[in-house]
């Protein structure tokens, strides 16, 4: 699983001129499903995204976590994050997970962020959607779930 983090100041996504998620302070978090994810992905890049500490404290450092910092998740699938353009001119998504299984892995996401008592909004999954954002920093991070396999943790436990 691939996840792009923006801190932002503020986002938002829109569904056909109208606004479906929203939030202020805290971060837009891009995911993208590939085969062979499951709910160990999912749990990871959750917890990464709740965990990092990336928002300054009072000394101005990035010393801080979302719940810390008070913050909130605007999540939003996006499939292109699977996508490759090794080859050629046009992106292949073989690597792509398949809808429905995306969409409850995407899910999986979105619950843990919320059982740590974090408030997450959401884009429509499977839909085209408008995201504006006002990056914070700018400060982005990309993290992928196969990376868990240097924290310590064993790759199988991760696909």
């Amino acid at each position: 699983m691939k996840a792009v983090l923006q801190r932002v100041r503020e986002a938002r996504v829109e569904v056909d001129g109208r606004i479906v998620g929203a939030v202020g302070r805290g971060l837009c978090l891009f995911v993208g499903v590939e085969k062979g994810d499951g709910p160990a992905d999912a749990a990871y890049v959750a917890r990464k995204t709740a965990e990092l500490r990336v928002f300054p404290d009072s000394g101005g450092k990035m010393n801080l976590a979302l719940a810390e910092f008070g913050g909130e998740v605007l999540a939003v699938s996006q499939f292109t994050l699977a996508g490759s353009v090794r080859k050629g001119r046009r992106p292949s998504f073989d690597k792509a997970e398949e809808p429905v299984r995306a969409a409850a892995l995407f899910e999986s996401v979105v619950a843990v962020l919320r059982s740590a008592g974090l408030r997450v909004e959401t884009g429509v999954f499977q839909a085209a959607m408008t995201v504006h954002l006002v990056n914070d920093g700018p400060v982005t991070f990309v993290l992928s779930s196969r990376d868990s396999a240097e924290e310590g943790r064993p790759a199988s436990a991760v696909r």
